[in-house]
């Protein structure tokens, strides 16, 4: 018998780092008191040589000799899932799912489960946390579904392992990582080690069976997976659902693929019926938008080959207080601060008793530079209180002289106003000559942020 012996080591909770003694800061992501203390077995060199000697190493091959089959992605009848996925789901793939608590990741995945189920693939939805009778409440919720969902209630990954390599479903749903354990591992479920002892098991069953599996992952109070980073580097794919739980939009954002475009974004809205894609963000991100209000503007952002229009609030007001109050929402506080500082600077704005708030209806978070021309002048139009027209959409670039420097893919920004009903669009004037023939709208070339102020 295989001879093992009980050590203890420190594992960083944030990056997983691991160490023999317990120190303060992280060597490896800085951060403070992430260090944990775990005990794990570790076999004797003669088990470790006896069953390496019993398996059967690998033979390399050349480029050349490697087949390639050509299978198809498997559609979850979603498009903006799809999307997000770069085409649909990939034969063998491991995909983590984060996101807040109640956004709606168990929901989205048993919508999923539903149309596969439907489409004759067998699904086995495997919850640690839900009984099934919390399940089928939810399901009958959703609507009908197909005879090919399995549904268990486990958190033994031995018993996990077995059930999925005796069923031999298409797709694997695990809800969530943090409720499974492993028995031989002696930390508490969730903890470092069980969390990337898991993975490991499953990554090793997407490769080697070809069962795509959705790995369901809570978020820490910063918005990151728990547990350690390890775990964002073994899968193939990230998505990160975003979005206030108390408001009807998510946003379904890719972080890494594998397999597609991390730039890509699925936007749902949430209804008694589980999720309903919106297919026409623009237009959901605009929905009340007042009319003739100073501090308000669209701008555009290319969310991967998607352009979305996202209408730019400002508020400027004296302040009462000695230091006054910068704050943005969904945007770079630092750009913030950056832009009010051209627009003293170049054009005089008197800003440095003011208090100035930005934010980005709609919930969203971008960081593109081309909303800083619609950002610079919502906070002037807030400042001089003066409206600007309802119907001028604006993006671009502003640099700390005040020059508005060029944007990428202006056409397929510039299409995307003119559908929804806007007759003016102000953009770099290096972006004009870019330009073909612009028939249903008006466009407006500044080379300053000086031509675009004097807008107003």
């Amino acid at each position: 018998m295989a001879k093992a012996k009980i050590t203890t080591v420190f594992y960083c909770q944030s990056c997983g780092y691991e160490s023999s003694k317990w120190m303060g800061q992280c060597p490896g992501c800085k951060e403070w008191n992430t260090f944990v203390e775990e005990k794990i077995n570790i076999k004797t060199a003669v088990s470790s040589s006896s069953s390496r000697s019993g398996h059967e190493t690998g033979k390399p091959l050349k480029l050349s000799e490697i087949a390639l089959n050509d299978e198809e992605r498997m559609s979850t009848h979603m498009k903006e899932l799809n999307r997000v996925l770069g085409g649909g789901i990939v034969p063998g793939s491991l995909i983590l799912v984060g996101g807040d608590p109640g956004i709606g990741k168990s929901t989205l995945l048993l919508q999923v489960c539903r149309n596969m189920a439907q489409d004759n693939r067998k699904v086995l939805y495997i919850s640690g946390e839900e009984s099934l009778r919390q399940i089928k409440l939810r399901a009958n919720r959703i609507g009908e579904f197909g005879e090919n969902l399995f549904l268990l209630c486990e958190t033994d990954l031995g018993v996990i392992e077995e059930t999925i390599r005796h069923i031999m479903p298409d797709i694997t749903i695990i809800d969530s990582i943090q409720t499974v354990y492993n028995a031989d591992v002696s930390s508490a479920p969730g903890s470092v080690s069980q969390v990337r002892e898991a993975t490991n098991v499953f990554l090793q069953i997407a490769k080697g069976l070809g069962v795509s599996v959705f790995i369901v992952g809570h978020v820490t109070k910063e918005g990151t997976v728990a547990g350690p980073r390890v775990l964002e580097h073994m899968v193939d794919t990230v998505l990160y659902f975003e979005g206030d739980r108390h408001a009807s939009y998510r946003i379904l954002r890719g972080v890494k693929n594998r397999f597609g475009s991390t730039n890509e974004i699925g936007v749902f809205e949430m209804q008694e019926k589980g999720l309903i894609e919106v297919a026409n963000p623009s237009e959901f991100m605009l929905d009340g938008k007042p009319e003739g209000a100073s501090g308000s503007i669209v701008s555009c952002s290319m969310e991967g080959s998607r352009p979305i229009l996202i209408e730019i609030q400002a508020l400027v007001c004296h302040t009462n207080f000695g230091f006054p109050r910068r704050q943005a929402i969904g945007t770079d506080f630092n750009r913030l601060n950056l832009l009010m500082a051209v627009l003293e600077k170049r054009l005089g704005l008197q800003m440095s008793d003011c208090d100035a708030y930005v934010n980005l209806a709609g919930g969203m978070k971008i960081t593109e530079p081309a909303i800083d021309l619609g950002i610079a002048m919502a906070v002037a139009s807030s400042f001089k209180n003066r409206p600007i027209n309802d119907k001028i959409a604006a993006f671009g670039e502003i640099g700390l002289s005040g020059e508005v420097r060029g944007v990428s893919m202006i056409e397929q920004r510039i299409n995307e106003a003119a559908k929804m009903g806007f007759t003016t669009c102000v953009i770099p004037k290096v972006c004009v000559k870019q330009l073909k023939s612009m028939e249903n709208i008006k466009i407006i070339g500044v080379s300053s942020v000086q031509d675009a102020i004097d807008l107003i």
